[in-house]
């Protein structure tokens, strides 16, 4: 049970704006395009079938997905790299800011502007990210004593419940989350998959205006087109509403 932030489960509840489509696309497009580097073909690169179920669940069409792949042998495309950003929020909450970027030097000031406009700050590098582990999460829509048996005979590391969503989380080493979401997949509704960083440790924040706070900053991060993936370590209280 521990280990668990909310904000994975604050940002699926909010959903995806249509606003904001394009940009979303954009992001699953860059984890497509890297996952891709390791191996074109989804049956042999369990990263890039990940990224591309994600596009899928989103309603990217195929177009854009195939043309995201096909980014690794285009010449003329420019090179993107992944880029970690570590720092911390209000509350002293840890954040990690995964990007894919063709321009760290555009970036890196689009980041720092987030945190510092937001109440928080950027932090050296190495001096946040080992507070967190790189961990595969299974989302199953469901609970009881006969998933978490499934799960644990699968190979998960970590399962608990969660009464908001009605759905299982289950944790799994990062080499193992194709293995036991594909175990899964044949008797339960497996709602997402991915490779994540989860916090060692949680931090509770009881006061709402810090809350309201982090999630702004949280919020401004995911809003940036380089961003990949936001992570952070907080926990909101019961009684906390945002």
């Amino acid at each position: 049970m521990s280990g668990h932030s909310k904000w994975a489960t604050i940002k699926r509840q909010k959903g995806a704006n249509d606003a904001k489509r394009g940009a979303l696309f954009t992001k699953l497009g860059n984890q497509i395009a890297i996952a891709a580097r390791n191996g074109i073909d989804p049956s042999a690169n369990s990263a890039l079938a990940l990224a591309i179920e994600k596009a899928k669940a989103a309603n990217m069409p195929n177009s854009n997905i195939e043309r995201s792949i096909q980014r690794v042998s285009d010449k003329s495309a420019a090179e993107l790299e992944e880029v970690m950003y570590e720092g911390y929020g209000p509350g002293g909450v840890a954040v990690l800011v995964e990007c894919a970027t063709d321009n760290r030097n555009r970036t890196l000031p689009e980041v720092r502007a987030a945190f510092t406009k937001n109440g928080g700050n950027m932090a050296d590098q190495g001096s946040v990210a080992f507070q967190f582990n790189r961990q595969g999460v299974i989302r199953v829509k469901g609970q009881g004593e006969d998933l978490e048996l499934a799960a644990i005979d699968a190979g998960a590391e970590d399962i608990f419940e969660e009464e908001e969503t009605g759905e299982t989380v289950i944790h799994t080493a990062q080499n193992d989350l194709a293995k036991v979401r594909d175990a899964l997949k044949s008797s339960y509704e497996v709602v997402d998959a991915e490779l994540t960083y989860t916090p060692n440790n949680t931090i509770e924040i009881s006061n709402a205006d810090t809350a309201r706070k982090i999630i702004k900053l949280m919020d401004a991060l995911e809003d940036l087109d380089d961003v990949a993936a936001t992570h952070t370590n907080f926990e909101l209280a019961e009684d906390i509403n945002v």
